[in-house]
């Protein structure tokens, strides 16, 4: 009766197969990140490979915009979305047998003319180019009126100087358009080197409302926002492990409680 200690040992842990209620929820919120991630960073490249076609530009016509070797992302397009100030890629038997990349400088009903005041004229409006050869006129050359017949449309190359384009072709049948069926897509951006989206086309502003940007950046942040919830989601198990066993050595070390 009056030999018996009455000092223990406090516990240390709640027992076999229980844990922190903080540290379940933790899992499950992990895991659901991993998923959602998972998800997004899916679904990002899914949608782009719907959207987008890539491509490599061989040559510099669309300099500096687009220089040779660039590889580019062009949005799918029907011909009747494109309006001016669009750089296409387009497939036309007379101009040849491999894709090209051209900008659309005048659609059907169009007049366009060059060189005034070193200016591109559509419609009788001088248009501001920014994205030519910093100081280069428009054309070398100038060129007479060209009415652009319905359906169709007129396109130069940014370096205007070498750019095989719509003016070469002026005594063709059409005058150097191509038909609108012939796009296949509109470029969005830059990829390599990572330039980015291309410049809006601000100088056709006054002649009617320009296209809009693709969803590139949508999928950007899809693909970046699911990278970072799948890497975070991931790494909390195992510095989940390091923090609790953390804890449990510095448990140990302390000494046992007397009551």
């Amino acid at each position: 009766m009056g030999g018996e200690s009455m000092t223990h040992t406090a516990p240390r842990g709640g027992g076999p197969g229980t844990g922190p209620v903080g540290s379940r929820t933790g899992q499950r919120l992990s895991g659901l990140a991993v998923a959602l991630g998972l998800a997004l960073f899916l679904g990002g490249f899914a949608w782009a490979a719907v959207i987008y076609r890539p491509y490599t530009v061989p040559t510099g016509s669309m300099s500096p915009t687009i220089e040779a070797g660039d590889r580019i992302l062009a949005q799918r397009v029907d011909g009747g979305e494109v309006r001016r100030g669009d750089v296409v890629v387009f497939k036309d038997a007379t101009w040849g047998d491999a894709p090209m990349v051209k900008r659309v400088v005048a659609v059907g009903g169009d007049t366009v003319s060059c060189c005034q005041d070193g200016k591109l004229k559509v419609n009788g409006k001088e248009i501001d180019e920014p994205y030519l050869p910093k100081g280069e006129p428009a054309e070398i050359t100038g060129f007479p009126t060209v009415t652009v017949p319905k359906g169709r449309l007129f396109l130069l190359g940014d370096e205007r100087g070498s750019s095989v384009d719509s003016t070469a072709h002026l005594t063709d049948a059409a005058s150097g358009t191509v038909a609108r069926s012939a796009v296949d897509a509109r470029v969005d951006a830059v990829v390599y080197p990572m330039d980015g989206p291309l410049p809006r086309p601000t100088g056709f502003e006054a002649l009617g409302v320009l296209s809009s940007p693709g969803p590139l950046r949508t999928i950007t942040a899809l693909v970046i926002g699911g990278a970072v919830l799948v890497l975070g989601g991931g790494a909390y198990g195992p510095i989940a492990k390091r923090t609790g066993a953390a804890r449990a050595r510095r448990a140990s070390a302390e000494p046992a409680g007397v009551r």
